[in-house]
């Protein structure tokens, strides 16, 4: 207890020296020396910083580095991140106290106020927990885009019989990063739990290791890749713990040599002789259980699941899904999921569509849909879920009823034998089209797609027009209102209408959620 005591008050003298936490952009650490981003430079105060008895020196870089000697650097630095983040919970936000806004009753401070209201209860240690699994596979998100719209391209080309002296290079950019996901997991793993990022990237190495087919487990011989991206999860977690037991009880002397040997080679083992197993099975499951649900009851199943994605995402719920996606990836090249879960973006576009059309002399809110529509349809969906549908109330009811029923129309051919599915997570609406796959051929998965878009667009417009507002609602909001002059909304597009005796608070949080995952996941 004395030693991280120690290190608790190093970090907790550094963090001042340096600007504080709202100074400090970004945390790392090599063997000696704690690297940190500054925003301001002249906030830092060196010779104080020297004169702290656990540095050793400064160094001025690329990045502000203070130099602590191994085995306490590794100390220092969990315990400077954990201060630097209280330090920016703690910081002052602007909220209803604050100055008041041009309208209290726009239909933006209502969508930022039920959005940053939502964010608070989600801060429950589970949704924290989905949180960091998320934050593990959402850096991996541009890769998967990229390699899984090269892997579609080159099936086209060898559908196509064309370019045959290009196609094996585009299979190999295509599969390249498929192959080693698993060590990328491991990394960003130890990262997010508080471990050397290395270190999880090192024992998640060992899953996709081709030396791995000559061992036997559990009365099976291994496989290269079994228990994929969760049995690196597992891996990672299991050195984060063992590296910090060991920075507990190690020597600083002897930190540099011994806790990492000991990292690889107490979790290695783990991973060779149970991970790699239980992850392989719980892989094989998850794949076995999402074609029978769709084969069985796709119908049904995409019905629930494109109505339920939206409350999902303002639970935080929607998380949890992401490793299950990236596993169904792994295994069978497409995740079938994420077009039914894409359909909840068309019922919100069709739902925004219905709005339009049922306040006409709203000017505002009109100005504000037209101006979000581009980007709903292209599947980010939050400028018209937090600007217009969500502070309605009714056509995010509406909104869901049209997600429901453009995926049981994906989930409907799914279960007649045409799956449908993504080879990366993140994009949806028409931005998923350049990754979709099937058993079926291009043409037939394209069209089922595009059919449960539209489907999803009419229901959701239907629901709205008809059942998305009442006579009271009606009589409020569609009266001719002035827009609030330079003005931006929350979601960052021009501010919707102002709305009489709304009760929207009056200084709305405009910041981004650090935590927003792009859509569809």
């Amino acid at each position: 207890m004395a030693t991280e005591d120690k290190n608790r008050a190093t970090a907790a003298a550094i963090l001042p020296l340096v600007g504080g936490a709202a100074n400090v952009a970004s945390i790392a650490h090599c063997m000696t020396r704690l690297r940190l981003g500054l925003h301001d430079r002249s906030l830092v105060d060196d010779e104080a910083l020297k004169a702290l008895p656990a540095v050793m020196g400064v160094v001025e870089d690329d990045t502000y580095q203070i130099v602590l000697g191994p085995g306490t650097v590794a100390r220092v630095t969990p315990e400077f991140e954990q201060l630097v983040e209280e330090g920016r919970e703690a910081a002052p936000a602007p909220g209803p106290g604050g100055p008041a806004a041009v309208s209290a009753d726009d239909l933006a401070a209502q969508g930022a106020a039920i959005k940053a209201q939502q964010k608070a209860k989600n801060a429950t240690p589970f949704k924290l927990f989905l949180r960091k699994i998320a934050n593990i596979f959402v850096p991996l998100i541009p890769a998967l885009i990229g390699c899984g719209i090269i892997a579609g391209l080159n099936g086209l080309l060898v559908n196509l019989q064309w370019l045959p002296a290009v196609t094996p290079a585009l299979a190999a950019m295509a599969s390249g990063f498929m192959a080693l996901i698993a060590v990328f997991v491991g990394y960003n793993t130890a990262k997010e739990f508080g471990g050397t990022p290395i270190l999880g990237g090192a024992v998640a190495a060992i899953i996709v290791f081709p030396g791995v087919a000559n061992i036997d487990a559990f009365g099976q011989t291994l496989s290269p890749g079994q228990g994929g991206v969760l049995g690196a999860l597992g891996a990672a977690v299991l050195a984060v713990y063992v590296e910090k037991w060991c920075r507990r009880w190690v020597p600083e002397a002897l930190d540099v040599l011994v806790t990492p040997t000991l990292t690889v080679l107490i979790s290695g083992l783990a991973t060779i002789f149970g991970l790699m197993y239980v992850a392989g099975e719980i892989s094989s499951a998850i794949g076995t259980f999402a074609d029978w649900l769709l084969s069985n009851g796709g119908a049904g199943a995409g019905f629930v699941l494109g109505g339920l994605f939206l409350p999902l995402v303002m639970l935080g719920l929607h998380q949890a899904l992401i490793p299950i996606h990236t596993t169904l990836i792994e295994q069978q090249g497409y995740t079938v999921l994420l077009p039914i879960l894409a359909m909840a973006g068309a019922g919100q576009v069709g739902a925004a569509m219905a709005v339009y059309f049922r306040l006409p002399r709203n000017e505002s809110i009109r100005r504000t849909i037209k101006s979000a529509l581009p980007a709903g349809l292209l599947g980010v969906g939050e400028p018209l879920i937090y600007g217009v549908s969500l502070p309605l109330g009714r056509p995010f009811i509406t909104a869901c009823v049209g997600g429901a029923f453009g995926g049981g129309f994906v989930g409907l051919f799914n279960q007649l034998g045409d799956t449908v599915g993504s080879t990366a997570i993140g994009p949806s609406g028409w931005a998923l089209f350049p990754l979709l796959d099937g058993n079926h051929g291009l043409g037939s998965t394209v069209a089922i797609y595009a059919g449960g878009l539209l489907v999803g667009y009419v229901a959701g417009f239907l629901a709205t027009y008809f059942f998305g507002f009442s006579k009271d609602l009606l009589t409020e909001f569609n009266v001719s209102q002035e827009p609030a002059p330079s003005t931006v909304a929350a979601t960052g597009g021009p501010h919707p209408a102002t709305a009489p005796d709304a009760g929207g608070p009056d200084t709305p949080d405009s910041g981004t959620d650090p935590a927003k995952t792009p859509a569809g996941v």
